[in-house]
């Protein structure tokens, strides 16, 4: 016969919304008892792997929010392989620190060193930490804003891409840019300005930016918003994908200097 007492129990934990505690009722009060806990000590114990279990289910649902393309984190980052990459500024940024004060990052470097793994990585660190974060190719996002400009919901969409703690634009200048589509980038850039932070990957300097937005007046605003608060990553490697080449041999290995 079931104890009233358990059943009641039950209900009650689904009426909190309790869920985990409620599923695991057995096991933490097995755990309760063969450890003679206290009740202060059982106490902590239940919510502390309530919440434990409700981070967890919150950090599932914002990654999949973020729309990542690839599932990568910090600790599959071989930095043995980047030698220019500052170690200690990524672990600062690991920290979280630039989101709480709206700080921008650039990860800037030739194409395949790393900058869209470390984008990726650093905004999992942040979404673990409860922050929110959305990812978005340069390209798909003034795609995005100019259509939305036509059908006259600019400001919705701006606000859609300003909600995000996190915005992650990658490859920004990997294709050329329109005039217009440098203006929009504008607006995004000053809507966000010190109220959430701006991550982007280029494999451009900030000195091209001009060129690649097809206006230097607007790279010139847009870089001084962005570069106010913030933290430049600059990777000077080869490329993992160039070096996986080279070990399979479908590229010749580079000379050996004498």
């Amino acid at each position: 016969m079931v104890d009233p007492r358990l059943e009641r129990l039950e209900r009650h934990l689904t009426r909190l919304k309790l869920v985990s505690t409620r599923e695991r009722l057995d096991t933490l009060l097995d755990r309760g008892a063969q450890n003679e806990m206290s009740f202060l000590d059982f106490l902590d114990l239940v919510i502390k792997e309530e919440i434990e279990s409700k981070d967890q289910k919150r950090a599932r649902m914002r990654i999949q929010m973020a729309k990542f393309p690839l599932d990568r984190r910090m600790e599959d980052y071989d930095f043995s392989l980047q030698p220019s990459l500052d170690r200690r500024l990524v672990t600062e940024l690991e920290t979280g620190r630039y989101v709480a004060n709206a700080t921008n990052v650039l990860l800037l470097g030739p194409p395949g060193v790393g900058k869209t793994h470390l984008a990726i990585a650093l905004a999992r660190k942040a979404i673990e930490q409860g922050y929110s974060a959305r990812f978005i190719h340069a390209a798909d996002l003034v795609h995005q804003l100019a259509a939305a400009s036509d059908h006259g919901a600019l400001d919705e969409a701006l606000r859609v891409f300003a909600r995000p703690h996190v915005l992650v634009v990658d490859e920004l200048g990997y294709l050329p840019m329109e005039r217009r589509s440098g203006h929009l980038f504008f607006h995004l850039v000053r809507k966000r300005y010190e109220k959430g932070s701006l991550m982007i990957t280029s494999n451009q300097p900030v000195g091209s930016w001009g060129e690649m937005l097809g206006d230097e007046v607007v790279a010139t605003a847009i870089l001084d918003r962005l570069l106010h608060h913030s933290h430049i990553v600059t990777i000077k490697g080869e490329s993992y994908r160039l070096k996986e080449k080279r070990r399979a041999g479908v590229v010749p290995a580079k000379e050996v200097a004498g």
